[in-house]
């Protein structure tokens, strides 16, 4: 009996080795972190599934998109499996590269939850979205000086910060301005959407958070768990 449990433990063991050395099933390839500014280096390998079904994905939803090669920028910054999003119905200025399951998260905000909720609480449709962008290789703000901050969402393209939405009748919604408006339609919908991304988002930070998010609504895919605030 015992001697049956030694083979198979010794048959068994390749596979348990493999299973350490690439993650246990994890999709994502990360190379060894190289200092800032060495970068970027273009990185090769098959396209992972997961990134092929969210292609498809944004292919079925109708969205026009650019997939972006994989790209390490030193530091830690990654870009993988991200898409230059051109036209999902709602023009959005300043995004660059973005991982594509975010980008799926937010092409889905936009059309079901600030489209929706701009008609029914302010009576116009959204023609314009202001972004402050999406990937930049930087640390948290907030968390120590710009080399010792843990590694943000953006840096690995990851997350997106909204600043304000346009109107159809000219109206211009900021966080900003709107948050704590006095005009209770506006803060309803600023409330709505942002409950919204709640439930797409695994973390979705605004004014309420702190003061470094007084201006803007930040979402993005990483974190173990859903945070919103």
């Amino acid at each position: 009996m015992h001697l049956v449990s030694r083979r198979f433990f010794a048959l068994l063991l390749p596979f348990l080795l493999t299973a350490c050395i690439f993650g246990g099933g994890r999709e994502e390839r990360r190379p060894a972190p190289r200092p800032r500014g060495s970068g970027p280096v273009t990185l090769t390998g098959q396209t992972p599934p997961g990134t092929q079904q969210c292609f498809a994905d944004l292919s079925r939803a109708g969205v026009r998109f650019s997939p972006l090669p994989d790209r390490d920028y030193g530091g830690g910054c990654l870009v993988l499996g991200a898409v230059q999003l051109l036209d999902f119905g709602t023009p959005t200025a300043g995004l660059k590269a973005i991982r594509c399951p975010t980008a799926r998260a937010f092409v889905g905000w936009v059309q079901y939850g600030v489209g929706p909720a701009a008609r029914q609480i302010l009576g116009s449709d959204v023609v314009r979205i202001e972004s402050y962008g999406s990937y930049v290789c930087r640390g948290i703000v907030g968390q120590g000086s710009a080399g010792s901050a843990k590694l943000s969402q953006h840096g690995l393209a990851n997350a997106i910060d909204i600043g304000g939405f346009v109107l159809a009748d000219g109206r211009r919604i900021s966080i900003e301005q709107g948050w704590r408006s006095g005009d209770p339609a506006v803060q309803q919908f600023l409330q709505v959407v942002h409950r919204s991304a709640c439930r797409r988002f695994k973390t979705v930070l605004g004014p309420d958070y702190n003061a470094a998010h007084y201006n803007h609504l930040h979402f993005d895919m990483g974190g173990r768990g859903d945070f919103c605030r």
